[in-house]
């Protein structure tokens, strides 16, 4: 959609509509506010672990984790925003990029 969008005079509605649907998920990553991004690297790894490119959710620092609530609202944009996800691409390509 970005790609077709370049190079035109106007955004299309559909692309600024996915703005409404792709913050909640970045704020679900990233501890749950969209200004503060503490714990947005466990967050990412979460999401790495449940797609098998992570064994676990460690950080540099072993004191940074999801903060409270953060995983319940990851598995709710995971669920409300499936569609989203590039899960189906990474199952399809984990055994090969694993070996």
């Amino acid at each position: 959609m970005c790609k077709a969008a370049r190079g035109k005079d106007t955004v299309p509605a559909d692309l600024l509509a996915l703005d409404a649907r792709v913050i909640p998920i970045a704020t679900a990553r990233s501890s749950m506010s969209p200004t503060i991004f503490t714990a947005c690297i466990a967050g990412c790894h979460e999401i790495l672990r449940r797609q098998g490119l992570m064994q676990g959710l460690w950080c540099l620092d072993p004191a940074e984790g999801l903060s409270a609530g953060q995983m319940a609202e990851i598995d709710r944009v995971c669920r409300e925003h499936a569609d989203l996800s590039d899960d189906a691409f990474v199952k399809a390509n984990l055994q090969k990029w694993l070996a």
